[in-house]
């Protein structure tokens, strides 16, 4: 009997512009009245998460930055895992070596230096995924990262990295040029004490070693008293293969990449078919 469920966010639970539909918000309040635990696990910052959970009108615990930060359905932080300073600094300078832009996830949120280029990647990036999105719906929701200060402007990351009060849960790179992410990719995989994956062929996801999703979520759900054969996880990408290794159900998205799909016990549909309701249901 599954007791716990958790679901990736972004081609997961949310579709091609980055809303919850109301196929899966019925879904997830439906399992949480039968008594289920319902987690998100993303690679987002918790305010990132907060603002489309209430856009939803959804209340889950969150697994957030891969795993560095949990928190309550209230925003209590249950736990945290930064990312050492030293080891932080690295890992930006490869990014900036290999001229690669990043953004820098912490405790205060997320910070960038180029506003507009934290806005125009996540478009790109959306319409090249979705190639029959309506671009202005999508110019719309990208720039609510900014005009709600979801990410905030920096002149220079070493502020961060100086200020014994941030902790810095995660480095996000983004690129399309594969070969030279490909080259930051292997450097960075030379500091042992940081785990490199990502949730899309244009970027790299960043964190201490041991925030990973997978972690996280065996922590949470042995809090609760549930065991990893009774947790149902769904994703898309490969920041959610720790989890989906470890759990009794993996669930991967219509939309998922092939090597994905290879590895869970069931395919459901895609993110914008309400694939998280289906497999919700299935197991309802």
């Amino acid at each position: 009997m599954i007791k716990c469920i958790a679901s990736d966010m972004d081609g997961t639970l949310l579709n091609s512009v980055q809303k919850v539909s109301q196929e899966n918000k019925e879904a997830i309040l439906k399992a949480q009245a039968q008594g289920i635990e319902v987690v998100v696990a993303t690679g987002r910052s918790y305010q990132e998460v907060r603002f489309v959970l209430d856009e939803a009108d959804l209340h889950c615990p969150a697994i957030c930055v891969n795993g560095a930060e949990v928190r309550t359905k209230d925003g209590e932080i249950l736990s945290a895992t930064p990312i050492d300073k030293q080891m932080a600094k690295k890992a930006a300078e490869i990014l900036a070596k290999n001229e690669i832009y990043f953004e820098v996830y912490t405790n205060n949120g997320t910070y960038t230096l180029d506003s507009e280029k934290a806005v125009s990647i996540l478009v790109d990036i959306v319409v090249s995924a979705n190639p029959d999105v309506n671009q202005e719906e999508v110019i719309y929701k990208a720039g609510a990262r900014i005009r709600n200060g979801l990410v905030h402007k920096i002149e220079d990351y070493q502020l961060l990295f100086n200020d014994e009060k941030v902790k810095i849960y995660k480095l996000l790179a983004f690129d399309f040029d594969s070969d030279r992410l490909g080259a930051a990719a292997a450097s960075l995989q030379e500091l042992t004490e940081l785990a490199v994956s990502s949730s899309g062929h244009e970027n790299l996801e960043i964190t201490n070693k041991k925030a990973q999703k997978g972690i996280a979520l065996q922590a949470f759900v042995k809090e609760k008293g549930i065991e990893l054969a009774e947790t149902m996880a769904m994703g898309d990408s490969f920041n959610d293969v720790s989890m989906l290794e470890r759990v009794g159900r993996a669930v991967a998205m219509g939309n998922a990449a092939y090597e994905i799909k290879s590895l869970c016990d069931v395919i459901t549909a895609t993110n914008d078919e309400h694939g998280v309701a289906k497999a919700i249901l299935e197991v309802l």
